[in-house]
């Protein structure tokens, strides 16, 4: 179905991609809602989910080699609750797909073309989209292997031009009500380290299988340490504040200003986010027409690229009409959605299958 081979540093810019592109820019502020000052403690607890997801996918990968995720659901939990599992995830990416498809239309909309009718802004970067998911999984690999650098010092450069204005007497008290509040800070972010769910549907197509846990581990770190960074330089910027604040981070921008030469970062945030939200779009739009595929047995996933475009055009509006719709799933919803899916369900296949390969039939 899928012939293209991608490598495991690749896999790892995806992912990275993936995951930071929509986090850098709305996680902060719904983070310090809960945690406060300790809003950069949060994405610390966050990624212990990141490291059992990472480990879970793993693990299920090396007990069935080149079998795609939904194939391991039918050899696990039998072929009819294993169609039916299939089913259900095949449900959650298309409905996370039209979730992401909103939310960067809402931020264009919100930021850069208010008078822009919000219908040609999703079905644009739909189209846009498709055709690299018809393209294959290569050419998202070779697209992340271009857009990865550009997006990654891109914001570290902001960071350090962000330096002169950062005020270190925000961080103070650290841990005021102890621990609990950047714990509840952390429901949020967990949701991204989720994310690194999706190897289990790229890990097949490595053409270095031996090095995915590395760079796994590698990504993680990685997004751990932009996203503790971001938060500080938020912290450090706005202070208290931050909680509320739609989009804190491209708020901080606006402080750049050095010399009165260099300043208005705002443009390369939006331009950052348009890139990374491409990646994203098209990595999510990838793997639910590739699950659609290995779930119905189909010998090619591309013949339903356009169909289930269509289909994702329509949830982007069905399920979600407005942006505080959006931001009160984010809180409410996707927390426990997103760990059922993407962690306990994959936890529950792993320890199904643990169990049978202890539990060896009797010959008679």
């Amino acid at each position: 179905m899928e012939k293209g081979k991608i490598s495991s540093l690749q896999m790892g810019m995806i992912m990275y991609l993936t995951i930071m592109s929509t986090a850098i820019l709305t996680v902060p502020g719904i983070t310090a809602k809960y945690a406060k000052q300790d809003l950069w403690l949060s994405p610390i607890w966050a990624s212990l989910v990141g490291f059992m997801t990472l480990f879970i996918v793993m693990r299920l990968s090396k007990n069935y080699p080149q079998q795609s995720f939904f194939q391991i659901c039918e050899h696990t939990a039998g072929l009819y609750i294993g169609k039916l599992v299939g089913f259900i995830y095949v449900c959650f990416l298309a409905y996370v797909t039209g979730q992401i498809i909103r939310s960067y239309a809402d931020f264009i909309l919100t930021v850069y073309l208010p008078q822009t009718p919000i219908s040609v802004i999703v079905i644009s970067m739909t189209v846009l989209a498709a055709f690299t998911v018809i393209g294959g999984l290569e050419v998202i690999g070779r697209v992340s292997q271009i857009f990865f650098p550009i997006f990654f010092f891109s914001i570290f450069i902001i960071i350090i031009l962000l330096i002169p204005k950062l005020n270190l007497s925000y961080l103070l008290p650290i841990m005021e009500d102890g621990i609990l509040p950047s714990l509840k800070g952390a429901i949020i972010p967990q949701i991204w380290f989720g994310e690194f769910f999706l190897i289990i549907f790229l890990f097949p197509f490595l053409s270095d299988q031996s090095k995915g846990r590395k760079w796994g581990m590698i990504t993680i770190f990685m997004v751990l340490f932009t996203f503790v960074t971001a938060n500080l330089i938020v912290l450090f910027i706005l202070g208290q504040n931050i909680a509320g604040t739609l989009y804190p981070f491209l708020k901080a921008t606006l402080f750049v200003n050095i010399g009165d030469f260099i300043e208005n970062m705002d443009p390369l945030i939006i331009a950052l986010w348009i890139l990374g939200s491409f990646v994203k779009i098209t990595v999510f739009y990838y793997v639910t027409a590739l699950g659609i595929g290995q779930w119905l047995n189909l010998t090619d996933y591309k013949p339903i690229v356009w169909p289930l475009g269509i289909l994702i055009v329509q949830l982007s509006f069905w399920s979600l009409p407005n942006l505080m719709v959006i931001n009160h799933h984010d809180e409410t919803v996707n927390p426990f959605l997103g760990l059922l899916m993407q962690t306990l369900i994959p936890l529950l296949l792993l320890g199904i299958s643990s169990i049978k390969k202890k539990v060896k039939p009797v010959k008679i």
